[in-house]
């Protein structure tokens, strides 16, 4: 009885190691396995990344799309992209190229994203509209001026900018003479004002500080020193609408606003 259970403890014994040295063998298998797949899987994204760059590439303006434009042509934007062909989609930074284009006067903001597939850049704008037309010294202290645009807060747009616009006659007729850094910061209110108004208004004379002058279907308007009463000013004068049908226009030198509550005509 004692030597069959001593039989039968040596053969599960037996058992028991042949199925250990089984699972050794098995573990270790499979650990090799795992060491291949890994390297090779490595190895895949490895050639996939070194070989991608030929294929993730910008190689001509095609691949540049431009959106939020409504002034200016696309040929137009993209010409202000300092981007050589071909380039790395990887190497272009983008945030740089924004900044790039917003350093020019037409552009207010601009957003540009990039994309693998297909490779390509996707350019978002923000324009400045134009509403007047004026003259600014280039530099301070001298007598030369140059042409330009005024968006609605008083950001100079270089004349040229919108120059294919003028034969869609899109471009804004207001003129504004005389306009120096020194008024940007009352011009978002002043044209606020300005642009609420019924009375037509085709120019602003601002060469004197202490004295605004409108050229008006009305006729000329003498304002006085811009100040938080322009549009109570422009009120009277739109309550003046029937100035014409009372008064031959060519007897009128100016209306005098100074004071809204007491406007005076002054006669020639």
């Amino acid at each position: 009885m004692a030597n069959s259970i001593a039989s039968v403890s040596q053969s599960d014994l037996a058992g028991r190691r042949r199925t250990l040295r089984r699972q050794r063998r098995f573990r270790v298998v499979l650990l090799i396995w795992q060491i291949l797949a890994v390297g090779g899987l490595s190895g895949t994204l490895l050639w996939t990344i070194t070989q991608s760059k030929q294929f993730w590439l910008i190689t001509k303006q095609e691949q540049l799309t431009v959106e939020g434009n409504q002034l200016l042509s696309e040929r137009a934007i993209l010409s202000l992209i300092p981007l050589e062909y071909p380039q790395s989609l990887w190497k272009i930074q983008p945030q740089i190229l924004a900044k790039n284009l917003e350093s020019h006067g037409p552009i207010a903001q601009a957003r540009i994203s990039r994309h693998l597939l297909p490779p390509s850049l996707k350019i978002e704008i923000v324009e400045r509209r134009p509403v007047a037309i004026t003259q600014l010294k280039s530099k301070v202290g001298t007598s030369t001026k140059k042409m330009g645009w005024l968006d609605a807060h008083g950001n100079w747009i270089p004349l040229e900018s919108f120059s294919a616009l003028e034969r869609t006659q899109s471009l804004p007729t207001l003129k504004v003479t005389g306009f120096t850094e020194q008024y940007r910061k009352y011009w978002h209110l002043l044209y606020q004002s300005l642009s609420r108004s019924p009375v037509k208004v085709f120019e602003i004379n601002w060469q004197d500080p202490g004295n605004l002058i409108l050229t008006t279907e009305l006729g000329l308007v003498h304002i006085g020193p811009y100040s938080s009463r322009f549009s109570e000013q422009l009120n009277t004068l739109d309550q003046m609408r029937e100035l014409p049908n009372q008064l031959d226009a060519r007897r009128m030198a100016y209306i005098d606003l100074k004071n809204p509550e007491s406007p005076l005509i002054h006669l020639n």
